[in-house]
């Protein structure tokens, strides 16, 4: 929670007393009720009492949702694990059908985005995920029947808009598990699934691409293999996963309160399953939505589709270039995993970003400028690894844009427009490339230096809008009698809160306000809520 400072000249310190209640007419979160109906919000825990708490989060949430990512980045990418295997031949693929088959599962995630963001405000989000994980494994194991282009665009397209689904779950689940100075990292944790698929799918499908079959070609025996397993996770989840902080049945009660009671330094809400339409209007007109959106757009292409194929053009056989996308997700789940700690270390996401894009970036350069030799196999394979730099950025903007959104409708919407520019850069993306580029590839790989530029660029100017924001809300503040500098308690680390001296005052202040007069649980947006501390 954002905490008021508090300037002292000695032990004796009183809390600024609180200002008199501004009506409101916004939702109260569920929260609020739960807490309400627990001590009206007024549950003190000891800092141990927290750390247990967090790590019993951690250790059911965390891999739940590490799984549902893992099953759909696995899903989603088979295409591109088969596609060394004469799928083009096999199934009868001319032209840019192939492309399109890259292409259409972004199409449907895009169309499928306003009715996820919908379905994720309404309804219990565990059962979301799990029903979601169900629906398309079964897809894929379906698409193991098919032979022929229409058949395989339609199943391309029923897996894009049930995966459609996962991304902004698992955003929503961080939002309503973890304080903001927690959600970068995991956020990172969930997204650097996408190495361990590419290192785990390589294997896979160096293994299965083996198989000899007189009934069966080799993409059908991988879509069936990969289709069945995400089935069988899909039973996991559904049994596991709870909706919510205050519906988690393998909590005690007093657990809850603390998992609930913790958020409230978030100033986001919790979860309040009803629709506002002025949040969904809030997020079309917030300028920092469509920054994201560009940004996203940007660092998305169709370099995951191709790259098995770029690799094989280098002049590697089917089988090493299965073998050498290992290092490039290796490369990709190191590469996550740091840039998500620089982060979280200096909290300034948007220069991590500005630099960590130009990786992919001298990446590109290197695959167009050198020549597509014997000698120069392996300076193309280290440029195509740094390329896989790129997925870093993506878990970066996921989590800076939850941690600077209020409001459940809201998140979810902003979520949606995020996650829509994520589908029509990998739409655009596959488009832009064609086999019969082949060994080169200019056009795709002009248009990815010059996307991979631009989000450097917009990454690095999205802080100072931020900046005003927090001066507008300070002043606000100043207006409605409260202190303009305030602390963001959400964004400090547990050693800080638990010796901070000013965190000590506050907790008194805190329990003196009511839960009624507290912006944390009511369902407002980042804008309406002058409390909310925006996070560079």
């Amino acid at each position: 929670m954002a905490r008021d400072k508090v300037a002292s000249g000695g032990d004796d310190i009183t809390p600024a007393p609180n200002p008199a209640a501004v009506p409101r007419n916004e939702l109260r979160d569920k929260a609020t009720d739960f807490l309400a109906s627990h001590g009206a919000g007024e549950s003190t825990f000891t800092y141990e009492e927290e750390r247990r708490v967090l790590r019993r989060i951690d250790y059911r949430i965390l891999p739940l949702l590490l799984g549902a990512y893992f099953f759909q980045q696995l899903d989603k990418s088979s295409l591109s694990y088969v596609s060394i295997f004469g799928i083009s031949r096999d199934a009868n693929l001319v032209g840019k059908q192939y492309s399109w088959l890259g292409s259409i599962l972004y199409l449907a995630q895009l169309v499928m985005q306003p009715l996820a963001a919908f379905l994720l405000v309404k309804l219990p989000t565990g059962k979301v995920i799990g029903s979601a994980i169900l629906l398309w494994g079964a897809s894929l194991a379906i698409m193991s029947a098919c032979t022929n282009f229409p058949s395989l665009l339609g199943l391309r397209f029923m897996l894009g808009s049930f995966e459609a689904m996962i991304a902004p779950s698992c955003v929503a689940v961080t939002q309503m598990w973890w304080r903001r100075s927690e959600q970068t990292m995991r956020t990172s944790y969930w997204n650097a699934m996408n190495g361990i698929t590419a290192i785990v799918g390589s294997l896979f499908t160096y293994g299965l691409g083996h198989i000899e079959s007189r009934v069966l070609f080799k993409y059908q025996i991988i879509f069936l293999f990969c289709g069945l397993l995400t089935v069988c996770y899909a039973a996991v989840v559904l049994i596991l996963m709870p909706d919510s902080p205050m519906e988690a049945k393998y909590l005690t009660e007093r657990e809850k309160v603390i998992a609930v009671e913790r958020l409230r330094a978030n100033q986001m809400g919790v979860a309040s399953r009803e629709w506002r339409w002025d949040h969904v209007w809030e997020t079309l007109w917030d300028f920092k939505t469509w920054c994201w959106f560009v940004a996203i757009v940007a660092i998305s292409g169709g370099i995951s589709t191709f790259g098995s194929l770029i690799v094989k053009d280098f002049g590697y056989t089917n089988f090493d270039a299965i073998l050498f996308n290992i290092p490039f997700g290796a490369i990709q789940f190191f590469v996550i995993i740091g840039s998500g700690w620089a982060a979280t270390h200096w909290q300034r996401k948007g220069l991590t970003i500005a630099a960590v894009s130009v990786l992919p970036l001298v990446g590109t350069i290197l695959m167009l400028t050198v020549p597509r030799n014997e000698g120069n196999k392996g300076v193309l394979l280290f440029g195509y690894y740094l390329v896989s730099c790129l997925a870093a950025v993506t878990p970066l903007i996921y989590a800076w844009q939850a941690q600077n959104t209020g409001g459940d409708t809201k998140k979810k919407c902003t979520s949606a427009m995020v996650f829509i520019g994520m589908c029509t850069g990998n739409v655009i993306g596959p488009l832009l490339y064609d086999e019969s580029q082949a060994p080169l590839y200019r056009t795709g790989l002009i248009s990815n230096l010059i996307m991979f530029a631009l989000v450097g660029g917009i990454s690095a100017i999205i802080p100072f809008y931020l900046m005003f924001l927090n001066r507008r809300h300070a002043k606000r503040r100043q207006e409605l009698g409260k202190n303009a500098v305030v602390v963001d308690e959400s964004m400090m680390a547990k050693n800080q809160m638990e010796n901070s001296k000013a965190v000590e005052i506050e907790e008194v202040s805190r329990r003196q306000k009511a839960l009624e007069e507290d912006n944390a649980l009511r369902d407002m947006t980042d804008l309406q809520n002058e409390d909310f501390i925006y996070v560079y």
